[in-house]
């Protein structure tokens, strides 16, 4: 008998995407460690086939049920078992043929899979801040009721959760999340208002999903990022701050109460994440470039604009008033950034929509999981009507 360990069986939500892929290098060259058992795509056919055959899974889902024959026949010399359609992602999520779940599906539809893996006590490195988002509550109480580990792989919330390893019983003070301010740091309102998507899409540290990349440079990444801090690291809302930080080096940082701060640094590269979720309490080995304190540079830090940048303060507010709340911001917010993307809406009318959305909407204080996702749905709803045909 060898004393090797067993791999690490990780099934990917969301394969075809920026997480996903990233993390499909990092199992690349840590084959030893990690196998790869489910792989998930919405529509990418082409890259989930690519990867199905590279990496041999036990399970895909494609979710455009109109491209399940493709797949299926271009998988049918591998013992690959190809499901479709949303329900098969719930079903795949629940069964027991992996280790650790990636949730890295992109907004509110990465909710159901992710609840399926907790309540079946799997391990989850959560890439879908959403989730956290848009139901916390309900989410983070069933992980602790199934002793479901939930490991962040944004790389804010990764850089706390790294800073509290060793800190279990000392009392947090604040955390402070790090931004970048995107693209448009220091821009005023008669600039933003002439925004292309494309112009959008260029953000200066990170490579990201184009979702992402939208709401960093709204800040509304940063707003979101607050609220799954709360319930992440079971903190207040006024414990959770945000200062820009343009060089991106320092990922986020903690302020005890003896006033020492701890924070976790290193080049912007959503690999070491990643990796550092999928091998925790490991580190592992990597060849990923490393940051040069020989290097002149410096690091500074700012006060976010949040007059110009209004999205920060709607998700503060979300974040205080709490209930169903959040979960409209975020919906509204999924509407606002698809229509940008589309051009069919200006870059400050995707806060207007927000803000009108969340003013609209009914106010739950505690709501149920249905509730949730009716909200999301009237939400959607009501944010799409406001968007001109």
């Amino acid at each position: 008998m060898s004393n090797k360990s067993p791999k690490k069986r990780i099934a990917i939500f969301g394969s075809t995407g920026s997480i996903g892929r990233q993390a499909l290098e990092v199992i690349d060259a840590n084959p030893a460690i990690f196998s790869t058992e489910v792989l998930t795509a919405q529509t990418n056919d082409d890259l989930l086939i690519r990867q199905a055959l590279h990496f041999n899974p036990n399970i895909v889902v494609i979710g455009d049920e109109k491209k399940y024959g493709r797949v299926k026949e271009a998988l049918a010399a591998r013992p690959i078992k190809v499901f479709s359609g949303e329900k098969a992602l719930d079903e795949v999520a629940c069964m027991d043929v992996y280790d650790m779940m990636l949730a890295a599906i992109v907004g509110f539809a990465g909710l159901r899979p992710t609840l399926c893996a907790i309540e079946n006590g799997k391990a989850v490195a959560l890439a879908n801040k959403e989730t956290l988002v848009v139901a916390g509550d309900i989410v983070m109480k069933k992980a602790l009721d199934h002793k479901a580990p939930i490991i962040p792989v944004d790389s804010e919330h990764s850089a706390i959760f790294q800073c509290l390893v060793g800190e279990t019983r000392n009392r947090i003070e604040q955390v402070i999340l790090t931004a970048s301010g995107g693209p448009f740091l220091g821009k005023k309102p008669n600039f933003l208002v002439n925004v292309k998507r494309d112009h959008a899409l260029q953000h200066p540290n990170w490579n990201m999903g184009a979702k992402v990349t939208i709401d960093s440079a709204t800040l509304m990444n940063k707003g979101l990022e607050m609220i799954e801090a709360k319930w992440l690291f079971n903190l207040k809302p006024e414990q959770v701050r945000v200062v820009i930080h343009p060089q991106s080096i320092i990922h986020s940082m903690i302020q005890f109460e003896d006033g020492s701060i701890k924070s976790q640094m290193g080049l912007p590269d959503m690999k070491l994440p990643i990796q550092y979720a999928m091998s925790f309490p490991q580190r592992l080995a990597s060849s990923f470039p490393r940051y040069d304190f020989r290097k002149p540079g410096t690091l500074s830090f700012e006060e976010p604009d949040t007059k110009t940048f209004r999205n920060l303060t709607l998700a503060t507010d979300a974040l205080h008033k709490g209930g169903n709340l959040p979960c409209v911001l975020n919906a509204a917010n999924e509407i606002a950034v698809f229509a940008f993307l589309r051009n069919r809406i200006g870059f400050l009318d995707m806060t207007d929509l927000v803000e009108r959305t969340m003013q609209e909407m009914p106010f739950i204080g505690h709501p149920t999981l249905e509730e949730y996702f009716d909200s999301d749905g009237e939400a959607r709803n009501f944010a799409a009507s406001l968007i001109k045909l």
